[in-house]
């Protein structure tokens, strides 16, 4: 089933990951981590903490894995304009040529 979810970092679908995600699942073209507050869907730099979920502990990291029990991944995570041109260019070897 899509669930029309994309990864946070390069943007490749995630049509196949079966939901809920793991807390360690990470994309398979980035291997970036995928249970993380970038790819939440309370996830708001306008708000404290970054996060519009008012009980939810701070997460200090947001790009990588973290326990938060709110955590609810959403499809409009993968936000390239947000991304620096650095971390386009990194990203996109990244999921061309894997991390190491």
């Amino acid at each position: 089933m899509d669930h029309g979810l994309k990864c946070w970092k390069c943007g490749v679908s995630l049509a196949d990951y079966t939901l809920p995600l793991r807390r360690i699942e990470e994309c398979r073209a980035c291997t970036a981590e995928l249970h993380v507050c970038r790819m939440c869907e309370f996830y708001d730099t306008s708000k404290a903490k970054d996060c519009r979920e008012p009980i939810a502990d701070e997460v200090k990291d947001k790009t990588h894995a973290n326990f938060c029990d709110y955590f609810r991944p959403t499809p409009t995570a993968y936000q390239p304009a947000q991304l620096s041109a650095a971390e386009q260019a990194r990203a996109q070897l990244e999921a061309l040529f894997g991390r190491k």
